[in-house]
């Protein structure tokens, strides 16, 4: 008797069980991964509901996913049952299947299973990355360095509490704080203020599903076409959490603590999830304690399968006190002492942040129109050189249609967009005393207007060769008032600056056989400035500097892809910049000024990979690997009457990450990491002074006591190495204050527990 009609009877009655129970059968098909039997039931008539539940995992170009563990099965829904051994047999020995689980399909049109993002983001023509948040869920994730780390291309600095710099092919490269040349958002929906700032604050590790890395212009599915590109933050929901209900409870080094929780259900059409995160540390630094309280959720209802709402609810509390930088002997041999005035003025960064979004699902016989819309309200009191006390409203909707078509027998990707997104915000700002308000200084109103339409269509003119092609078009307005009348500032000062151009893009990508890509493209980037550049100081207030946009053109070539137990993902791209908007100190107490640069160049080479060296080593299923990160940045002007060919301050040439871990399924998992970055950035334009290198050993690891509880342990510059995490960059420093350096932590443990139920 064959296999397969030995099953039939069986499967049958396991369908009729299950619609018994209130479920709907879907498919029944042989797992020949595990011998056994994959069963998908419509969750959505269930009454229990069961979150992501899988025995699988999948790698889609991830360096590094090869060696992630399989998630835990449902306790819920698993079918056992036996059959013979071997055809034919006249006395077969009965076997027994392993448990298998039941697959519960997404069935959401608002929220997209993980497999399904990869599917997506891996169809871009250009280098983009994923990050799946099981990578890190047993590790104490507190900031996007730890959410980022693994991503080839992507340069993360910490400098205190969750303040660090981003820059991906030279965004930020010299920005003193928050957010330059790239777009933060969060399930398809801006989180960045209207004149393009922002921080990344509201951004929780712990309530993150997965994110979605578009570099340079890559980002153009969303609409950016900034020269670091975006970063999407995927918030999970009901149909894509772990479990209905999960906690952690998380301790060490520090004065650290921190505890979240997330529960979420489905009931009929409607579902919900909440995650809240709670965490305070006394910091490795004299005066940077910090408190951050973070919520997120979401609600969704289908109307119909094909019509589906989901509003998205965040609030932010932030009070964090700032250590302030330190001269470069001090970062390295006092590294836990506070800048002299960060205390004397209590300096500190205190935020209040509300955000609901809404993404409404159209779904037609051809396409689907996705109508993303926002609001967000911030408040901000930030006692530095001044108390800087601004409160502002950020608001917008961006429709965005996409279909795979077929014209004349050939495969055919659209998406086509538009945003209109503004805002205002009140910026006032007083004397420092003692971290509290004295005489007012500055009386000002800050606005942002944005208007951009954008398309990108490929087309597989070939059945593994497609050509894409794309572009955006822009209008940005930037007003600003200084309402005067004051004895510092007395006059009224309007002005406005406006921006507007197209940003085309071209590229093919080749697919020679699965899960195997290569690509090139050409794209053209533009970086308007935002407020934080435009509003610069000058004595005791501030004036509105007009600057020009920031202008490139990029031209990428990489592959990625998997092949046996080898994964990779490498890209060489160059970018040709006119004005590029870089930043430089004169006193670290006071923000940063911003100027246009003539011509730069900034090309590097962004290495992922990693290989399975070893496989059932102890046990069945188990095996130890190697991955790499290797980010290399040749950033340099470019014939500068000042400069020269000089290389850009703020980003090391090289950096380098390597992880040995080894995996035992879910049960248990340890890895070290070797954090290398061989000769440090310049810290001046002039090039007369660079930090040190540095090279940092970390451990971890995780053990999972039973089903739904694990405990991990993560450990962090075990050398206790001094060095330089993060500075502020100067013109010259023979003859600037170089008093702009952060100290990186010292060695620090941290352990927790997790619960999963």
């Amino acid at each position: 008797m064959s296999r397969s009609t030995t099953q039939k009877p069986l499967q049958t009655a396991i369908a009729l069980a299950l619609a018994s129970l209130g479920g709907t059968a879907h498919a029944l098909t042989n797992d020949p991964a595990t011998t056994g039997l994959s069963v998908a039931v419509d969750a959505t008539h269930a009454s229990t509901h069961t979150g992501k539940h899988t025995d699988s995992f999948t790698t889609a170009f991830v360096p590094g996913a090869a060696a992630a563990a399989p998630t835990e099965a449902s306790p819920l829904l698993l079918a056992q049952t036996t059959v013979p051994a071997a055809a034919g047999s006249t006395a077969a020995p009965v076997a027994t299947l392993p448990a298998t689980n039941v697959v519960a399909p997404a069935e959401s049109l608002t929220s997209p299973s993980v497999e399904e993002q990869k599917a997506n983001l891996f169809q871009t023509v250009g280098s983009v990355g994923f990050v799946d948040a099981d990578s890190y869920q047993n590790t104490y994730a507190f900031n996007l360095r730890d959410v980022l780390k693994d991503s080839p291309g992507v340069f993360v600095q910490n400098r205190y509490g969750q303040e660090l710099r981003v820059s991906i092919r030279g965004s930020g490269i010299a920005r003193g704080y928050h957010v330059r040349g790239l777009e933060i958002l969060q399930d398809g929906i801006p989180t960045n203020s209207a004149d393009g700032s922002g921080d990344y604050y509201q951004i929780d590790p712990m309530g993150l599903r997965s994110t979605e890395i578009y570099k340079g212009g890559n980002g153009l599915t969303y609409g950016a076409t900034t020269l670091g590109g975006a970063l999407n933050f995927v918030t999970p929901t009901a149909y894509t959490a772990e479990a209905p209900n999960q906690f952690r409870l998380e301790g060490g080094s520090f004065g650290t603590v921190r505890a979240s929780g997330q529960m979420s259900r489905i009931f009929g059409p409607l579902d919900a999830l909440a995650t809240v995160t709670l965490n305070r540390s006394d910091g490795y630094r004299d005066h940077a304690k910090g408190n951050y309280a973070q919520i997120n959720a979401n609600i969704g209802y289908k109307f119909s399968p094909r019509v589906e709402t989901r509003f998205f609810f965040g609030a932010y509390i932030v009070d964090q006190k700032l250590p302030g930088t330190l001269s470069l002997f001090d970062a390295l041999n006092n590294p836990t002492k506070a800048a002299a005035s960060a205390v004397s003025g209590d300096q500190a960064r205190n935020t209040r942040t509300e955000r609901l979004g809404n993404l409404t699902t159209i779904r037609f016989d051809v396409g689907q129109l996705d109508i993303a819309s926002w609001v967000i309200h911030k408040s901000l009191y930030h006692p530095i050189f001044q108390v800087i006390d601004q409160d502002g409203w950020t608001y917008g909707v961006a429709p965005r249609y996409t279909a795979n078509l077929t014209l004349a027998g050939m495969r055919n990707d659209l998406i086509v967009g538009a945003r209109f997104f503004g805002g205002n915000t009140k910026a006032d700002q007083y004397v420092n005393v003692n971290g509290n308000r004295g005489a007012q200084t500055l009386d000002s109103r800050q606005s942002a207007y944005n208007y951009e339409a954008y398309f990108e269509n490929r087309l597989f003119f070939l059945p593994t060769l497609g050509l894409m092609v794309g572009a955006k078009a822009y209008r940005d307005v930037r007003q600003y008032i200084d309402y005067g009348g004051l004895p510092g500032d007395a006059n009224y000062r309007s002005t406005s600056a406006a921006y507007s151009g197209v940003n085309p893009k071209i590229g093919l990508i080749w697919e020679p056989r699965k899960d195997i890509q290569a690509f090139i493209d050409v794209t053209r980037s533009a970086d308007v400035p935002d407020f934080t550049d435009l509003s610069q100081t000058f004595g005791a207030t501030s004036r509105f500097v007009p600057l020009a946009s920031q202008h490139a053109w990029t031209i990428e070539a990489g592959t990625r892809g998997k092949l046996d137990r080898v994964a990779w993902d490498v890209t060489a791209y160059r970018s040709l910049v006119r004005d590029q908007l870089l930043q430089y100190t004169t006193n670290p107490d006071v923000p940063a000024s911003t100027f246009n640069a003539n011509k730069t160049v900034l090309q590097g080479l962004e290495v992922g990979a990693s290989v399975d060296l070893l496989k059932n080593v102890v046990a069945t299923g188990d095996r130890i690997t190697l991955s790499q990160i290797w980010n290399y940045s040749d950033f340099r002007f470019r014939d500068d009457p000042q400069y020269g060919n000089n290389r850009i301050a703020g980003v090391p040439t090289q950096v380098l990450r390597t992880t040995l871990g080894y995996a035992l399924t879910n049960r248990f998992q340890i890895a070290a990491s070797l954090d290398w970055v061989p000769t440090g950035a310049w810290v001046d334009y002039a090039n007369t002074m660079r930090v040190p290198g540095y090279t940092l050993i970390g451990l971890q690891a995780s053990y999972l006591v039973q089903r739904g509880v694990t405990f991990y342990v993560d450990a962090r510059n075990l050398t206790d190495k001094r060095y330089v995490s993060d500075f502020s960059t100067v013109t010259d420093a023979r003859t600037a204050n170089t008093a702009v350096f952060y100290p990186g932590d010292g060695r620090s443990v941290f352990a927790g527990v997790r619960f999963a139920f």
